[in-house]
């Protein structure tokens, strides 16, 4: 693949004696990058434009794309033969990581039942229309963040650019995907407010992708997500953990 095959390319059009810009299959609410390691870094490179601007730049023209916008990208991780690892800048846009494993016995023994006679995917229908999404992301936005929690996000976050294991830290990209993220858990929990407890959870999620370990660090650490957890476990909780309704 070429960078163009994912943003859209411009084709001479003889009839009108002009360019005209064919859409790439960016130009869409849901992108699904499946194993995107094993794209060239040029390809990779080609969704950091959308993914922070939620736009493309193709000569010299931009495109604005369709909200909503989301990127959702696999990597497979068993062979890393002829794969690419993704640059910092780029992992550093995805909101989280998330390792899925395998499937419970009882949900493969769903999955082989469902399969049986058809695809679901074949007669899935949708459950919510764009205009939802939009309308749920503006609603998150009003997720009230105290002080206390928002100096909960900083200090994790300024923990992760001293600490030993990692060549460098968070960036504010990360404080902000973060507290988003605990916005969005906090509403999906019937709550009005967010609560340092939020933070915590999610933290391994959102912000261990984005900080690769020293190499002498990986014979003492097993993962970056073992020492986001323990940063987490050396900060007191009963610091924040206050009335933060008030």
């Amino acid at each position: 693949m070429l960078p163009n095959d994912v943003s859209g390319v411009s084709i001479f059009n003889d009839a009108i004696k002009s360019f005209t810009f064919m859409p790439g299959p960016v130009f869409a609410n849901v992108v699904l990058a499946d194993e995107i390691n094993r794209g060239t870094p040029r390809v990779q490179s080609s969704l950091l434009e959308c993914m922070a601007e939620s736009m493309i730049t193709v000569d010299g023209n931009q495109h604005v794309l369709r909200k909503p916008f989301f990127v959702i990208a696999t990597q497979n991780p068993v062979d890393f033969h002829g794969t690419y690892p993704l640059p910092e800048a780029q992992l550093d846009r995805f909101l989280m990581r998330l390792n899925m494993g395998y499937p419970l016995p009882n949900v493969e023994m769903d999955i082989l039942l469902t399969q049986a006679a058809v695809n679901p995917i074949n007669v899935i229908s949708h459950v919510a229309e764009g205009s939802d999404i939009i309308h749920c992301q503006s609603l998150i936005r009003s997720v009230h963040v105290s002080e206390l929690v928002r100096d909960y996000i900083v200090t994790v976050i300024a923990e992760t650019r001293q600490h030993p294991a990692f060549n460098y830290g968070c960036s504010p990209r990360a404080s902000l995907a973060l507290m988003r993220a605990s916005q969005a858990l906090a509403a999906i929990n019937g709550r009005d407010h967010v609560l340092p407890r939020d933070v915590r959870d999610l933290a391994p999620s959102v912000l261990a992708h984005r900080m690769p370990l020293k190499l002498q660090a990986r014979s003492e650490w097993p993962s970056s997500i073992s020492v986001i957890e323990a940063i987490l476990a050396q900060l007191p909780m009963e610091k924040w953990e206050k009335d933060i309704t008030s």
